[in-house]
C-alpha cells in the first residue's frame, strides 16, 4: 500500500480548501485536469463550499466514481446533483457508460460504505485489483432499499490510476473497518483498493 495519511476532526470547510490546494497545484502545471468524487450524502456540503471558491473550473473535469442506472434528474443519480454542484462553476461534469475510458485523475476521492464498499464494488461483485475494464456493471447484493437499482462503477485500476486518492470516513464503525483494512485484516473491496494503490492515500476521519 502506499503512504497512508490519517488527517482527524477536520471539518467540511478544511476538507473543501485541503481539496482545492490540490487542485491549484495541479493547474499551475498542467492546462487541465480531472478528478472523479463520490456520491452519497457526506461530500455534497464539501462540494457546495467548493463551487464557491475562486478556481478555474472551467479547466477540471469531475468524473463520479459510481452511478445508480436512473435518469439524471433522478433524486438516486449521483451525476445529476454532481452536475447541479459544479456545472454553475464551469466545470465538465462527464456521466459513467459502460464503454467510457476515464482519464488519469489529479485526485480519486472516495467514501467507504459499512461493508467496506468504495464506489459500487460491493463485496458481492469481487472487485479486482487487475480488472481490465475501467468501468462495470454491477448489481449489488444485497440491494440497499434507499437505492435499489444496478449501478455503474469505476473499476480498482481506474480509481487508482490517479496521482493521490482521499478517502473521507464519518463514524466510529466505518473508522474502525477502515483502519482493519489499511492493516490488511480483511479482504474487502476497500482493503484491495488499499493494496492496489502507487500514490499517497490521505483519510479524513
Amino acid at each position: 500500500m502506499s503512504k497512508l495519511e490519517l488527517i482527524e476532526g477536520a471539518d467540511d470547510a478544511a476538507i473543501a480548501a485541503w481539496f482545492a490546494d490540490r487542485l491549484r497545484a495541479a493547474l499551475a502545471v498542467a492546462p487541465e485536469i480531472a478528478v472523479t468524487v463520490p456520491g452519497g450524502s457526506t461530500p455534497f456540503p464539501i462540494f457546495e463550499l467548493l463551487a464557491k471558491m475562486d478556481l478555474p473550473w472551467q479547466r477540471v473535469a469531475v468524473w463520479p466514481g459510481d452511478d445508480r442506472i436512473v435518469d439524471e434528474d433522478h433524486p438516486a443519480s449521483n451525476v445529476g446533483k454532481i452536475r447541479a454542484r459544479f456545472e454553475p462553476a464551469g466545470a465538465t461534469v462527464v456521466p459513467l457508460t459502460e464503454d467510457a475510458q476515464p482519464p488519469h485523475f489529479t485526485i480519486a476521492w472516495l467514501g467507504m460504505g459499512g461493508d467496506g464498499h468504495v464506489a459500487s464494488l460491493f463485496p458481492n461483485t469481487d472487485p479486482r485489483a487487475d480488472d481490465p475494464r475501467a468501468v462495470r456493471r454491477l448489481t449489488p447484493d444485497p440491494l440497499p432499499p434507499e437505492a435499489p437499482f444496478d449501478r455503474l462503477s469505476l473499476t480498482i485500476p481506474a480509481l487508482t490510476d490517479s496521482d493521490e486518492i482521499m478517502f473521507v470516513i464519518r463514524g466510529a464503525d466505518k473508522r474502525a473497518l477502515f483502519d482493519a483494512a489499511a492493516r490488511g485484516e480483511c479482504d474487502l473491496p476497500v482493503a484491495r483498493l488499499l493494496r492496489a494503490a502507487r500514490h499517497k492515500i490521505t483519510c479524513f476521519c
